[in-house]
């Protein structure tokens, strides 16, 4: 008991640098999947409507005019959600190697909770004042996806990663 509670202690360790971006690829999309699924089912709105929100990152406001299919605003939306997926990735597993929050599957998926929440309230609280269309999405189901895809970017990390 005593070795375990001591164990999570800073140490100079690198991330799987790989396997931190193959989990935030494999995340972003399995959370991809999970909003595709909720807006069509369960919210009966278009697919396609975040598709706009996360491409007027990158092309501005005016790809908020729609929320049809457009393949220019999938492109870009898929290419932002992906980047950012492996990006974040990356920071989660450049937080958990070094304190070797990897030691079980529960300490890393509390780990990937707890920076999925965090994740949120910079995306939602710190960004909106550059994207400020996203108010709008500040709700209990992008809450839970971005905790959704913080655990399985680092259930994903722990199962790939080379020690």
């Amino acid at each position: 008991m005593e070795l375990h509670m001591h164990s999570h202690h800073w140490e100079s360790r690198a991330p799987d640098w790989s396997a931190a971006a193959v989990s935030g690829f494999a995340a972003g999309a399995a959370i991809m999947v999970v909003e595709f699924f909720w807006s069509t089912m369960i919210l009966n709105i278009s697919p396609w409507a975040a598709s706009h929100l996360v491409a007027a990152i990158l092309m501005g406001p005016d790809a908020l005019q729609s929320t049809g299919y457009s393949f220019g605003v999938v492109f870009a939306a898929l290419a932002i959600h992906y980047v950012l997926g492996v990006i974040f990735s990356v920071i989660l597993a450049s937080i958990i190697a070094p304190f070797h929050l990897d030691s079980s599957m529960g300490m890393v998926m509390l780990a990937g909770a707890v920076f999925g929440l965090a994740l949120y309230l910079v995306n939602f609280y710190g960004m909106i004042r550059f994207f400020p269309w996203f108010a709008d999405m500040r709700n209990l189901v992008t809450l839970a996806s971005h905790i959704l895809f913080g655990i399985t970017a680092a259930g994903m990390y722990r199962y790939l990663e080379r020690r």
